[in-house]
């Protein structure tokens, strides 16, 4: 079981977070990082509009061959999406952990811009230790 990153994506769809943690993924530059967080805003918010049984918060989970996406939508709009393998099973534990740790490390600090990339190394740092090398 492996995370392999996370990806904080702004009520817009615009990157302001992102982090590998395992190997495994592709590396990317950061303009294809922003493609691809506004590209999964676009998919989930269509996701969210789609659900034949009234309102739907979106897609929660995106499973590939090798590995899944999962998202967790606060209520300011905000996605936090970890990228893990096929056979981690505390994705939305470690999701609500990495939530916890923005609200106290990011949206506390004064100095912090909503909605603007994220560079706290206290939130580095509280993310390091929850994550480590991705290897769980």
């Amino acid at each position: 079981m492996a995370i392999y990153g996370l990806w904080v994506i702004n009520k817009a769809g615009g990157l302001v977070y992102q982090r590998n943690f395992a190997e495994g993924l592709a590396q990317l530059t950061s303009n294809e990082y922003l493609v691809l967080a506004g590209t999964l805003h676009g998919i989930h918010a269509i996701t969210s509009r789609l659900s034949p049984m009234g309102s739907s918060s979106g897609a929660q989970v995106i499973e590939g061959e090798t590995f899944k996406m999962t998202i967790s939508l606060t209520v300011t709009g905000t996605k936090f999406v970890l990228l893990t393998s096929l056979a981690e099973s505390k994705a939305d534990i470690i999701l609500q952990k990495v939530y916890d740790i923005y609200a106290d490390a990011v949206m506390k600090n004064p100095f912090h811009t909503p909605e603007m990339p994220i560079r706290s190394e206290g939130f580095d740092a509280r993310i390091t230790s929850l994550v480590g090398t991705g290897q769980t």
